[in-house]
């Protein structure tokens, strides 16, 4: 197999990612660039940053793609209804082709054969990642760990990241691991996996961020007035 000089990886700086930029640092023996793409998840672009240089990266591309998303991925999903089954909207996947399109650029413009992600396998990210890049540089390499690694449990990544000194959110050690995973941008926010499993689980306070829980809602509607348009609109 031809041997990998320089990767870019798709970087939140969570556990998962944290520890594929150590792994592949260790396994292809290879320069890591690091990505971050700042579509409006908020408070995690910084310190993804802060850990890529602990973690001895070079090159740190964290890019401000809001207004591109929303102006070339968010409206046109809009105009065309795109939901899925008909009900939900693809406040997550439709984030996926806009950063592959920015892993392919950097890729191309940093000169590296290969691009990563953190997809796991179980599910649809791998496939949006890897046909989009695919689709705008058909011989890039692409690196999925968790295909590859024998990582495959919670615990095994903890004890990776411990062993190699990498931080670790005190959340995603609470229980053995993360109560469940979030994933944000400036379209929505959504939780899945661990206790969220149980539809009787209540959610929990913190989990409101965009918006407030019912209880706490105002009990009158609250009018927004535009005043940018030449015609005032309001919305309640």
């Amino acid at each position: 197999m031809k041997k990998v000089a320089k990767v870019v990886l798709a970087y939140s700086g969570g556990l998962d990612t944290s520890v594929i930029l150590k792994w592949l640092q260790d396994t292809y023996d290879c320069e890591v660039i690091t990505f971050t793409a700042d579509i409006g998840q908020g408070e995690e672009v910084e310190p993804a940053r802060r850990k890529a240089k602990m973690l001895g990266v070079k090159r740190i591309f964290i890019e401000d793609l809001r207004e591109e998303f929303v102006r070339d991925f968010v409206y046109p999903m809009f105009r065309a209804n795109a939901l899925y089954e008909g009900e939900y909207l693809l406040g997550t996947s439709i984030a996926r082709p806009l950063i592959a399109k920015r892993l392919v650029e950097i890729a191309q413009k940093t000169g590296a054969d290969a691009i990563s992600h953190g997809a796991t396998g179980k599910g649809n990210d791998q496939v949006r990642f890897e046909l989009g890049a695919y689709a705008l540089m058909p011989d890039v390499r692409v690196i999925a760990p968790w295909r590859e690694w024998d990582l495959l449990s919670r615990d095994k990544l903890l004890k990776y990241a411990d062993k190699h000194g990498i931080p670790v959110d005190f959340k995603k050690r609470k229980g053995g691991g993360a109560p469940y995973s979030m994933d944000a941008n400036l379209l929505h926010i959504s939780y899945e996996g661990g206790i969220l499993e149980d539809p009787a689980f209540e959610p929990e306070e913190s989990m409101w961020r965009i918006t407030v829980s019912p209880e706490k809602a105002p009990r009158q509607a609250q009018e927004i007035v535009d005043l940018t348009t030449s015609a005032a609109t309001s919305w309640r």
